[in-house]
């Protein structure tokens, strides 16, 4: 059922190091401010604080009061305020005439193998503004790695964003290249990529069971806030979701399909531990107390919640006719039925189904297909202005600057003026000008990408998610993950070797690289480690796909992430229409 690890799988580093070091580091700059004093927490600070420093930790450092930053004046009784804010030019219009000091949290263990950057707006930041301030925190935060883990003996990259960190952090690492030095590294390869050499991905709908938490409830800083629907009660509960919850470990990578199964076997199993309780003597009955039935009560109240959770997903997912949406999903990227697949985004646009969701469908759709016909794209635009109102045009203009939603040029544009330029430049120069082109013209290039790396599967019968041959189970068999296959690919290799056409039809020929410097003082196991950066965010399917692929091929993969994301959070970052 679940995927456990190897026996001879690698063993992690110990990342709580980061959050201790966070923690200490802000102790510190609060006691700077001796007596008293309110702490005003930006919004999307909160949850990250609470992972590093509680209230009571705050309490115990003379934090008096705990406030949100907001856009008015701060009411407090105490001459001291200290404010926990993101370098953003807005806030600093909401503080004035302070003392401003940094603490550098920048990386937060959400799980024993997830890193979080909890950067949300490095996506849209990056990719649609090109701001590229968050790029220097990547540099530091890849660099406190190394200092606490050693060097990363083989480095892979694909994306602009990503050679850019990289280039920052080496240099940081030659400045101060003594930390390292003579040490042994603990992880051997180190895998940088940039969202939008994978868009399909996290544009999909999720399948796996915690993708689907994720798409369904948000998870919010490995967190999630389970309502009534859930818990059976008239409140809402906050759950952490890790491999500290035993249910959810066991379930959180499967396809959802296996789940309820899987579920139902363990509360039989957890019922007949309760069973054996009537046949005890005294001596045993305590042992049974004093030693499991505490684990035993803890394990059914999370198996409650898991089971509550999968019943208000299916309810949801029924409703929303889910089948269908998943049925041309698949259809848009295997190539086939696409006037059919059309015809169900305008029936889901004109019955107002969700903006989020159309605009969703509609990318799927443009960059499976290279770009929108004239025609569709005009007719899609249209209604859906129509349907959800004119104040969402923006939105568009964010989408096609981002390569999400572009409409296709007429087929001789670019390779007329290419042509031209060809005639009065080397072979070499011309292909680079080429390359330019296509990257300005935000091409996709799906279709041949996906058959150069075989990302649809072909198989005889139906596709087995109880026992999943490949990466693909986790879109139900119908689709290996890009970004996945991508980094498998460049693995099995230790290069970019042979790969040059699919890194050509990525537009990423001048920012594919690798870098191979220490491996003579790696060991066999740290070689088997590989830490996998996603710039702009990486979703829980592709963290699942590639823990699948790292029990199949004796590695451990850790992720390291500016964000988690989603279908659902891409399209609100490209929205100017905000909930």
């Amino acid at each position: 059922m679940a995927f456990p690890h190897r026996p001879d799988a690698p063993e992690l580093p110990d990342f709580s190091m980061l959050k201790r070091l966070a923690r200490d580091q802000l102790i510190y700059l609060l006691e700077q401010l001796p007596g008293k004093k309110d702490l005003f927490i930006e919004a999307d600070l909160m949850s990250p604080l609470d992972r590093i420093a509680n209230v009571s930790i705050l309490k115990q450092h003379e934090v008096d009061k705990l406030y949100k930053v907001e856009n008015k004046p701060a009411l407090s009784s105490n001459e001291q305020l200290c404010f926990l804010v993101r370098p953003r030019i807005k806030n600093m219009r909401y503080i004035a005439n302070v003392s401003c000091d940094e603490w550098a949290f920048s990386l937060l263990p959400l799980d024993v193998d997830l890193l979080s950057m909890e950067l949300p707006e490095f996506f849209r930041d990056y990719f649609l503004e090109g701001d590229q301030r968050w790029i220097n925190t990547v540099a530091q935060a890849l660099h406190l790695l190394s200092t606490l883990y050693g060097p990363f003996p083989n480095c892979y990259g694909i994306g602009r964003c990503a050679k850019m960190a990289y280039e920052l952090w080496r240099n940081l690492e030659e400045e101060e290249d003594g930390e390292t030095k003579g040490r042994r590294p603990e992880i051997g390869h180190i895998f940088l990529l940039d969202r939008d050499v994978d868009f399909v991905t996290a544009l999909c709908s999720q399948v796996v069971y915690e993708g689907l938490v994720d798409d369904t409830f948000r998870i919010k800083c490995g967190s999630v806030d389970f309502g009534p629907e859930v818990t059976s009660s008239d409140k809402s509960l906050k759950v952490l979701l890790n491999a500290e919850d035993k249910v959810f470990n066991e379930i959180r990578n499967e396809h959802f399909s296996n789940v309820f199964g899987f579920l139902s076997q363990k509360a039989r199993n957890l019922q007949a531990q309760y069973d054996r309780r009537r046949g005890m003597d005294i001596k045993q009955m305590k042992n049974f107390v004093s030693q499991e039935l505490k684990g035993l009560k803890q394990e059914h109240r999370l198996l409650s919640l898991h089971i509550g959770a999968c019943e208000s997903i299916m309810k949801k997912k029924t409703k929303q006719d889910f089948q269908e949406l998943i049925k041309t999903e698949h259809a848009l990227l295997e190539g086939f039925n696409i006037r059919e697949s059309t015809s169900y985004i305008e029936e889901h646009i004109d019955r107002q189904v969700s903006p989020i969701e159309s605009l969703r469908l509609m990318c799927l759709l443009s960059i499976t297909e290279n770009g929108l016909i004239p025609k569709d794209y005009r007719s899609l635009k249209t209604q859906y202005l129509q349907s959800y109102g004119p104040e969402h045009l923006l939105t568009f203009s964010n989408l096609r600057r981002a390569g999400l939603l572009t409409e296709q040029a007429p087929g001789d544009t670019l390779t007329a003026v290419e042509s031209k330029v060809s005639k009065l430049v080397t072979d070499k120069a011309a292909g680079k000008i080429t390359d330019a082109f296509s990257s300005l013209a935000k091409r996709s290039n799906f279709r041949a990408i996906s058959k150069k790396l075989n990302l649809i599967p072909r198989v005889d019968g139906e596709y087995d998610l109880k026992v999943p041959r490949d990466m693909a189970y986790v879109f139900s068999g119908a689709y290996v993950p890009l970004s996945c296959r991508i980094i498998e690919q460049v693995l099995e290799r230790r290069s970019w070797q042979g790969l040059d056409e699919v890194v050509r039809l990525l537009n990423c020929s001048d920012f594919a690289f690798t870098d191979m410097t220490k491996e003579d003082k790696a060991s066999s196991e740290s070689l088997r480690l590989i830490l996998v950066v996603f710039l702009g965010g990486c979703t829980f399917s592709e963290i699942s796909a590639l823990r699948f692929l790292g029990r199949e091929k004796g590695h451990r993969f850790i992720f390291l992430t500016t964000a988690v994301t989603n279908s659902a959070r891409l399209m609100e970052a490209m929205s100017e229409v905000k909930a």
